[in-house]
């Protein structure tokens, strides 16, 4: 079950997309690598990632004119990462919308907590919620674990995405739209059945009953809600 976080990482530079991929990897994120802007930007909407790891010096174009470009593209987290020391540098970077910025050369543990701190900060200012619990089941959006009376539940990459999008929002309403956009992102057209199905399996792993669902409800011709 492939359900890790996903980084983009975009830097000129090979041996610092290595050292960057490695401890990545070695914490469990799923990475993907970028050379320069134009690979950048066409790897946001293909890949969706949660984080993004930004180097100013681009050979074909200044990562500070990335940056506005990537909020408005994807919501994923926005670290630069960069060997300009200038404050003004960071404050141009911050304001035109990065989530923080580290200065090179970096520890990488340093650049994990930064990671951890920025996604946990996303789910925070989204309103949503980090972990959930509902009856015996709980989702924990950070790690991506999903449990039921204390086993671990395998779900597949698609389940996870519609569980986690009803979980970072228990209680609310959340349209077929809303949900099939965020699971299907890069499909012209949506079809309810298809979510359809993914909730009934879901429910055959997760409820007591599936069909006298407790946990993921049914709002007949809108959407579904997580019951926590």
């Amino acid at each position: 079950m492939n359900t890790r976080h996903k980084a983009l990482v975009i830097d000129d530079e090979p041996q610092i997309r290595r050292l960057i991929h490695a401890a990545l990897t070695r914490a469990d994120y799923a990475t993907v690598e970028a050379a320069d802007a134009r690979a950048a930007l066409e790897m946001l909407g293909q890949e969706r990632p949660d984080v993004v790891l930004l180097d100013l010096g681009l050979p074909d174009r200044d990562g500070l004119e990335l940056v506005p470009l990537i909020k408005r593209q994807c919501d994923a987290s926005l670290i630069v990462i960069s060997a300009r020391e200038a404050t003004e540098q960071k404050v141009a970077a911050l304001d035109l919308g990065a989530d923080d910025y580290l200065t090179k050369p970096f520890d990488t543990e340093e650049l994990l907590a930064r990671v951890r701190v920025a996604l946990r900060n996303r789910m925070t200012r989204e309103g949503g919620a980090t972990a959930v619990r509902a009856g015996d089941v709980t989702i924990d959006l950070m790690a991506r674990i999903v449990t039921k009376g204390g086993q671990e539940v395998h779900l597949t990459p698609k389940e996870y995405a519609v569980l986690a999008q009803l979980a970072k929002y228990p209680g609310r309403v959340i349209t077929h739209q809303q949900i099939m956009t965020h699971v299907w992102p890069n499909e012209h057209e949506h079809h309810v059945e298809y979510l359809r199905v993914l909730i009934r399996t879901l429910r055959q792993k997760l409820e007591q009953d599936p069909q006298r669902p407790a946990i993921i409800g049914n709002e007949l011709g809108i959407g579904y809600r997580l019951r926590a």
